[in-house]
């Protein structure tokens, strides 16, 4: 009962982050950051502290016009959790990529990848 409590909280963990690149809400989404987080984007990638990764997404998002995001595979390993998933939007398809690693109490992403798709 334990590793099903623990899958299914992994699981849930995942859903304000969702629910965040659905809306493109940028100030959201990066409530679940580390306090640096690599973001790699079609044009350009770094690593980001809060303030600058919220406005880099932000840009982003304010520039691909969102319409949906739709979970592909959840997966974790020791204390470390991704999740793979298609970010639909007006210009198309971007393969979406999100790793998470346990810092305490808390899973903070650590990295967020945005690769141009094909439908």
């Amino acid at each position: 009962l334990l590793s099903f409590t623990s899958f299914s909280y992994f699981f849930a963990s995942f859903d304000p982050i969702v629910n965040a690149l659905k809306s493109g809400n940028a100030d959201e989404l990066v409530k679940y950051f580390d306090s640096s987080v690599e973001i790699t984007l079609p044009d350009k990638s770094g690593t980001y502290t809060e303030s600058q990764a919220r406005q880099v997404l932000q840009d982003f998002f304010t520039s691909i016009t969102i319409k949906d995001f739709q979970v592909i595979h959840k997966s974790e390993n020791a204390n470390s959790q991704y999740c793979i998933g298609n970010l639909i939007t007006k210009n198309g398809l971007y393969r979406t990529t999100i790793y998470m690693k346990q810092k305490g109490e808390k899973q903070l992403v650590q990295e967020l990848k945005f690769e141009i798709s094909a439908l």
